[in-house]
């Protein structure tokens, strides 16, 4: 077994009566890519936002390279080399691809705040934005306004945007999210060569996808982890046949 870059133990959290993470136990091994999926309402997303910083868990704990994290803020994780992506797509769509990823490289780095065309122009900033930008495609669109990109490319280029950080974990929150079926290729093969070079907690709905990309799956249903195992594992539960779709058959033939 590869060593666990992220363990998560006994991790909650309620919002009033609802429970979104309900003593959920999980370790994410260095160098693969975990799914995490479940029905809507399940607490994936919530689990991403405790995972990245943005949202405080009432009860358990975070640990990332074996240091605790549970209280680290939000940007303290991503100098330490978490970062995510959205189920929305949240980029500046006046700037270009490249000031989009420099500025990127430029927050992480710590540098002082100038403007976004220096930003975009400092080399130091410009060549692992570009670098970033290759790793997605989308090195001959650097200089495209991010707004005139195709809804595909603006989902690779916050791809980019979080790559340009130097990850070592990289949080995906349904990053299929809107897509058309003309461009789901690309960004499937995009991921799928990042998989090799990084470590992935991947949120998606895709089943295919999951199945195609995934090295272990975790399934929540109402903040609980009710399996956590291989593809194959996966395929093969019949809980999680009955409690991901709530019928069978239509789960038979959503797995098979």
């Amino acid at each position: 077994m590869s060593e666990s870059l992220l363990s998560i133990e006994a991790l909650e959290k309620r919002f009033g009566g609802v429970t979104a993470s309900d003593g959920l136990n999980l370790e994410i091994e260095a160098g693969r890519v975990h799914a995490v999926i479940g029905p809507n309402g399940a607490g994936k997303t919530t689990l991403i936002q405790q995972l990245s910083g943005e949202l405080a868990p009432d009860a358990g704990r975070i640990r990332f390279q074996g240091r605790d994290i549970t209280q680290l803020p939000a940007y303290r994780r991503s100098v330490m080399g978490l970062a995510r992506t959205y189920q929305i797509t949240s980029i500046f769509l006046e700037m270009t691809a490249l000031e989009n990823a420099a500025l990127a490289v430029q927050a992480h780095a710590g540098h002082s705040f100038r403007f976004w065309r220096e930003a975009a122009s400092d080399r130091v900033l410009s060549e692992p934005a570009l670098a970033a930008l290759t790793e997605v495609g989308l090195r001959s669109r650097a200089d495209s306004v991010a707004a005139t990109l195709s809804h595909g490319e603006q989902r690779r280029l916050e791809l980019a945007i979080a790559l340009a950080t130097r990850p070592t974990l990289l949080l995906l929150d349904e990053p299929l999210a809107g897509m058309g079926a003309d461009e789901l290729p690309e960004m499937v093969a995009t991921l799928a060569g990042l998989k090799r070079r990084h470590t992935i907690v991947l949120i998606e709905h895709d089943m295919d996808v999951v199945f195609q990309l995934a090295d272990r799956i975790t399934v929540l249903v109402y903040g609980r982890d009710i399996a956590t195992g291989t593809v194959e594992e996966i395929r093969a539960n019949a809980e999680v046949r009955r409690a991901y779709l709530g019928d069978e058959q239509a789960e038979d033939r959503a797995l098979a």
